[in-house]
């Protein structure tokens, strides 16, 4: 292989999973890792032939069309990763066709439907919260339980949680989206925490990512627009400048599973703002928004909208 062909495809050779890759940050990781040349494997409960409890439109076996089309090899696979011999099969899959495993991304979520804004835990619907517990936690621990010895068979492995918030910013309890939804997403950073621990020994590294205001399709819904015309909700909710695409985590994965030296962020909690400072690359449209900071710095102090210097 050219010098020139590895600087373009930096994972060739390289097995992913990316579980939970149906939409949203999932989708961008995915296509992201299949652009630097790797083998993916995008799993979900949405098919061209039977939705999730989503309900929306977005299927595995479109993300990895897009992978393949983006220069990798793109795999759907139907799995609910509620269920551990579904995934116990997947893994299996895997090591029967590969043989290996070099990236697990913890993304499985399909929870939107649940969280209640604004409300007190006695507020809300206890058998929703409970299913988000379910689907945002114990998905990502059954996984990672069936995964993790194919991934650290060989050194060099590495395990992404996926998150909202940073562990700084998860600190303080997040009124705002409510218990269950707090409890999921710092539970989240916890898990890559205690998997950082557990798989050092064996060369691999774990770590808590999180993207900023993601303009996932279900966001591009709520607020009327689409990406190409995404500034336009930002007249009605001015912070809404802040927000990055899909693309910008997913080169932030990209990024973290090229680098040889990437054992140095081992238990971290990361944002794509940045890491994209870390690395140097940049969302689909140039810019280079850090809304991790932004939010601390402008929205939480109740500033207006002014995206100057953090995008």
């Amino acid at each position: 292989m050219s010098s020139a062909t590895t600087q373009n495809t930096p994972l060739a050779g390289t097995i992913a999973l990316v579980a939970g890759g149906t939409r949203g940050a999932g989708r961008g990781i995915a296509v992201e890792l299949g652009a630097a040349g790797a083998t993916v494997y995008v799993t979900g409960r949405s098919t061209r032939s039977n939705r999730s409890e989503m309900d929306r439109p977005e299927t595995i076996e479109e993300t990895a069309e897009l992978v393949t089309a983006a220069g990798g090899e793109g795999i759907a696979v139907r799995v609910d990763h509620l269920d551990p011999e579904q995934v116990g099969a997947l893994v299996a899959r895997i090591d029967a066709e590969q043989g290996r495993l070099d990236v697990l991304v913890n993304d499985v979520w399909g929870s939107d439907r649940y969280f209640e804004f604004g409300k007190a835990l006695w507020e809300q619907s206890l058998d929703d919260g409970l299913r988000m517990l379910r689907l945002g936690i114990e998905t990502h621990a059954i996984t990672s339980h069936r995964a993790l010895p194919l991934l650290i068979r060989e050194p060099g492995g590495l395990v992404i949680e996926m998150t909202d918030g940073t562990a700084d910013y998860n600190a303080a309890y997040r009124k705002d989206v409510g218990y269950f939804y707090d409890l999921v997403k710092s539970a989240v950073i916890r898990m890559a925490l205690a998997q950082s621990e557990e798989i050092a020994e064996y060369g691999a590294t774990a770590l808590a990512l999180t993207p900023g205001w993601l303009r996932s399709e279900a966001m591009l819904d709520n607020f009327g627009v689409t990406e190409a015309n995404w500034r336009d909700a930002a007249k009605n909710v001015p912070h809404f400048a802040i927000s990055e695409s899909p693309a910008y985590v997913g080169r932030a994965v990209a990024a973290l599973a090229a680098d040889p030296d990437r054992a140095r962020w081992n238990g971290a909690s990361l944002s794509s703002g940045g890491l994209a400072k870390e690395y140097g690359f940049t969302d689909a449209d140039g810019s280079r928004p850090d809304a991790w900071r932004y939010l601390v710095e402008v929205q939480d102090r109740g500033l207006p909208a002014d995206v100057t210097g953090y995008r």
